[in-house]
């Protein structure tokens, strides 16, 4: 970039450069170059030359107008991660040069200023403190795409915003394209719509939007309404979209004058509309709440309801895995689980000894 920053400032300056505290224009007396720093009139070429090079305005206006994406959400995206609007420029290249970090999902973001140039990085957020050298190093963006297909136990990941991105990778030497490349593969669209919702211009589709519009085997989604007094998709939005469960911050309601009874996250990035993981599980919960209800009698002690109640907890939550063989005072300990089970369920596994009656 040596010397290109200031060919393209005295390019440009007969149009006028207003950026960053940058100000640069020419009129019959010469050019004239103002920045916090200094303030320079009537000057000739060769003097704005001189100035241009010691600038780090010119660097930031240059990497601004000729380096970095073009495209409005990229370039918002880009300025966003690294202050541009809290801090100005002296102070943003200060930090810089010590790395500038941000969260975005499970993504752990640093940009820093190596040779007067912007290098990004890209890893784990669990991975943020773990040595290079411990990591598998990535450079081509589309990486991002196997890398968020599978978890750290090999399971594949049918919602990639869910919080469940394998660790143990780097990017470590992106530019700003390949930065946003990057994180779109690992989010797509999440960028697009974050950039929408601060402009104002997020077209949010409501549930009864969605659901109106599902045909074939997803029709049946339509005929589930909360006005029936079951909070049916209060009950699909706490499933699944909850903060453990997808990173997104839910902004659909059940219509456009009618909230939703539960918390929408607190995500940086918006969800615009019901995913299709959600119509697919609220299509099969459609049918279980098709079934007429029966009345079933059980025994239980009182320690026994309470650990059916925990280990409901520990698998919705996703916790069960995390619980030691050793924690017997864990309701789904697996030996308590076990021991309840060869107490309660019969050779037919029908809980108590009674049989479901279809």
């Amino acid at each position: 970039m040596d010397g290109e920053y200031v060919d393209a400032l005295v390019d440009t300056a007969p149009d006028g450069i207003d950026f960053d505290d940058l100000h640069v224009d020419r009129d019959p007396d010469g050019y004239a170059f103002r920045t916090p720093a200094a303030t320079h009139t009537g000057i000739d070429e060769e003097t704005l030359r001189e100035v241009a090079a010691d600038s780090p305005y010119v660097r930031n206006w240059y990497f601004w107008h000729a380096v970095a994406p073009q495209k409005d959400d990229h370039w918002a995206f880009l300025r966003w991660l690294e202050g541009a609007d809290e801090r100005g420029v002296t102070e943003r290249y200060d930090a810089l040069s010590d790395g500038v970090a941000a969260t975005w999902g499970q993504l752990h973001l640093r940009v820093e200023l190596t040779g007067g140039e912007r290098r990004y990085h890209v890893r784990h957020v669990a991975d943020a403190d773990t040595d290079s050298e411990d990591l598998a190093k990535h450079d081509e963006p589309l990486d991002a795409r196997d890398l968020a297909k599978h978890d750290d136990d090999g399971q594949y990941r049918p919602l990639k915003t869910a919080p469940s991105l394998r660790t143990g990778w780097a990017f470590p030497d992106l530019t700003a394209a390949e930065l946003v490349a990057t994180v779109d593969a690992f989010y797509p669209a999440t960028i697009a719509n974050w950039h929408r919702e601060r402009e104002g211009d997020l077209d949010v589709s409501h549930w009864r939007d969605t659901v109106s519009r599902q045909t074939g085997i997803y029709g049946v989604v339509d005929t589930w309404d909360r006005g029936d007094g079951h909070e049916h998709v209060d009950w699909v939005a706490e499933a699944c979209c909850d903060d453990s469960q997808c990173l997104k911050r839910r902004e659909w309601q059940y219509d456009d004058e009618t909230d939703l009874d539960v918390d929408g996250g607190s995500g940086t990035f918006p969800c615009r509309e019901p995913c299709s993981l959600v119509i697919a599980a609220a299509r099969k919960w459609t049918k279980l709440e098709g079934e007429a209800t029966r009345t079933y009698e059980f025994e239980l002690t009182p320690s026994e309801k309470e650990q059916l109640e925990a280990v409901i907890d520990a698998v919705a939550d996703g916790e069960a895995d995390d619980i030691r063989e050793a924690d017997i005072y864990e309701g789904a300990n697996r030996y308590r689980v076990r021991y309840l089970r060869a107490k309660l369920f019969d050779e037919d596994g029908n809980l108590a000894g009674v049989e479901t009656d279809d």
